[in-house]
């Protein structure tokens, strides 16, 4: 080679390439330094290589590093490695062939959102420089002894040129000479700060400037062995990764190379919402390959459900496109998505079963995501299933649905179960007269998302799930018991038209019923309602929800439903009947988490009140 520059002209319609490279593709300009390093990590891992079976090479004993350096003034940032290097025919091989031959008619016969993935075949990281560079200069020496030292500079435009340089030492040196509105990233801080956001984790050190300590972590977390990682120190990693001071409930570590190489760490907040100031629900999982991060949040690593999950996942076998921002779908990834899901439900299950504390503030947090998992992946269900939890009739333990169906009673034939819009409310239920007379839990469900699951499922093992309010409920006999004091049937009769004038077509029917035994009144669906189980999310979604007509049962036996028996028998225009009426139907609505606006009961219930206070 001459020491005079020689001009080429790019490969493969350059300038239209470098356009949709350097502004269309990559959305953050500063990735422009992660690829730049990416690309001399890539070089220092073949020069390790190379000296495993060569000695016979340039500069044998320099250290593999990269240093970075960065110049306010002249608006450059600096990159020099001492990996590989280049020859002449190797740099204009590298730098000089963008694409293969008709790039152009692929790329034109895309929409402009696809082509990224096809530019994802092509390998061209490197002129991500050119959404921020002028003038970018590269000097190489080859690790080989006899080849001589290249320079390489291009503007961007459809050309540029090769000359000869005086460098004597291995590897390679990019200048990048920054842009009026790019001259941001020469300053120090952000140099640095840009490395340990992007490419913390490379493996090889990386200095900036004189500096003697490396700006990045050489070994990451995730690449130990779990033995050797402290207690401590996934705390501290946890708090780097999320910003979130209160520790991890647990973490799953998991560093596999088959079927597929996977390094990961999973962890599992301690509560829903979280962050010291971004207050989220929602987890991230940075995604890297080979120790650099390709991104920020990776949606597709795990099923929606898992979404509440915080970590790091790397892998050497990611297939990447060109720009690192998105990860081609492929067998891999899909690999990668089911052992990462598979680890983490065992993890849970085996959390469930010997640390049941621990589980119980897990479900607490987090349950209402794996309901939603059973309703929207049929394909984790069966999964799912062994990880769900329930408050019960049968004290404060959580029950799984294995459990209560090994606790069923004598001729029982379906688990049961009652909705409400909280705890206290689901235990007052009148819909569990009937069961607690015979003995036989019931599952008490208050969240959002209950309705749905108990839609989807409809049976455990073979055994149906059925909604207490179910007015056919088929329940054991009862042993004989003395009969309470009842209303007879003509007075009834007559108290149960007053109720039904008074609440017009928000009753189908007043009649007797056969299960109460504590509570004066419940309203079961009426016939052919059906879907009983989703009128409390209908409440919540749908601006224009009215509450179902249902047929309301009444307990002759209960001491409220005899005074009003009383009272419409002696004084039938007494208006205080009505107001007891209406109230004994709210109340059971509000029971049911059904009441479209309970605030509505507040003057009636004075009223009562008043009426109590006159008649004490």
């Amino acid at each position: 080679m001459t020491d005079q520059a020689q001009a080429y002209t790019f490969k493969a319609e350059v300038q239209q390439l470098l356009h949709i490279l350097s502004q269309a593709l990559y959305t953050d300009r500063e990735i422009f330094l992660r690829e730049l390093i990416s690309n001399s990590s890539d070089a220092l891992h073949r020069m390790r290589v190379e000296q495993l079976t060569n000695s016979d090479v340039v500069d044998r004993d320099a250290e593999l590093a990269i240093r970075v350096s960065s110049d306010e003034n002249a608006k450059r940032v600096t990159i020099s490695d001492t990996g590989i290097g280049m020859t002449e025919e190797e740099l204009i091989q590298n730098l000089g062939t963008i694409a293969h031959s008709g790039a152009r008619a692929v790329i034109e016969r895309l929409a402009k959102e696809q082509r990224s993935d096809v530019i994802g075949q092509f390998g061209v990281g490197f002129y991500s420089v050119f959404a921020v560079a002028d003038r970018v200069v590269v000097t190489s020496r080859s690790f080989q002894p006899d080849a001589a030292a290249v320079r390489w500079e291009s503007t961007g435009g459809d050309s540029y040129t090769v000359s000869a340089s005086e460098r004597t030492e291995r590897g390679t040196t990019i200048e990048v000479y920054l842009k009026d509105d790019a001259k941001e990233f020469a300053q120090p801080w952000q140099v640095k700060q840009i490395i340990k956001k992007h490419s913390d984790f490379v493996a090889f050190p990386i200095y900036y400037a004189d500096e003697d300590k490396p700006v990045n972590q050489t070994k990451p977390l995730w690449r130990r062995a779990p033995r050797e990682v402290e207690a401590e120190a996934y705390k501290e990693f946890y708090r780097q990764l999320t910003m979130d001071w209160e520790p991890p409930l647990h973490q799953l570590h998991l560093s596999t190379d088959a079927p597929i190489d996977l390094h990961a760490i999973l962890f599992i907040p301690s509560k829903r919402e979280r962050g010291l100031i971004e207050r989220r629900t929602e987890g991230k999982i940075k995604l890297y390959s080979r120790s650099v991060l390709i991104q920020e949040e990776a949606k597709d690593l795990l099923p929606n459900h898992f979404r509440f999950v915080e970590g790091v996942v790397d892998s050497e076998d990611l297939p990447l496109n060109v720009s690192r921002e998105s990860v081609q779908r492929t067998p891999e990834i899909q690999r990668i998505r089911k052992t990462l899901t598979s680890r983490l439900t065992r993890e849970l299950a085996q959390m469930a079963e010997n640390q049941a504390e621990t589980y119980r503030t897990f479900w607490a947090e987090f349950g209402p995501f794996l309901k939603e998992g059973i309703v929207v992946e049929p394909s984790s269900k069966d999964d799912l299933l062994k990880l769900l939890r329930f408050h019960s009739t049968k004290g404060d333990e959580l029950v799984s649905l294995a459990q209560y169906k090994e606790r069923m009673v004598e001729g029982q034939k379906a688990i049961y179960y009652v909705l409400a819009n909280d705890l206290e409310s689901a235990r007052r239920s009148p819909h569990l007269d009937a069961l607690e007379a015979r003995g036989i839990e019931a599952l008490l469900l208050v969240d959002l998302v209950d309705g749905y699951v108990m839609n989807t499922l409809r049976e455990y093992d073979g055994t149906p799930l059925e909604n207490a309010d179910n007015p056919n409920l088929d329940l054991p006999e009862l042993a004989d018991e003395e009969s309470a004091e009842t209303i007879d049937q003509a007075v009834f009769d007559q108290l149960a038209v007053r109720i039904k004038d008074v609440l017009g077509d928000r009753v189908t029917q007043v009649r007797p019923s056969k299960t109460l035994k504590h509570n004066p009144a419940r309203l079961v669906a009426a016939d052919g309602a059906g879907q009983r189980d989703m009128h409390r999310v209908q409440r919540l979604i749908n601006r224009d929800y009215e509450v179902p007509a249902s047929i309301l049962e009444l307990n002759r036996s209960h001491p409220l439903i005899r005074s009003l028996a009383q009272l419409h028998t002696t004084h039938p225009d007494n208006l205080l009947g009505n107001v007891v009426i209406e109230q004994l139907y709210d109340s059971a609505l509000l029971l049911d988490g059904l009441h479209p606006n309970p605030a509505q009961m507040v003057p009636r219930i004075q009223q009562l009140m008043e009426a109590a206070v006159r008649a004490d």
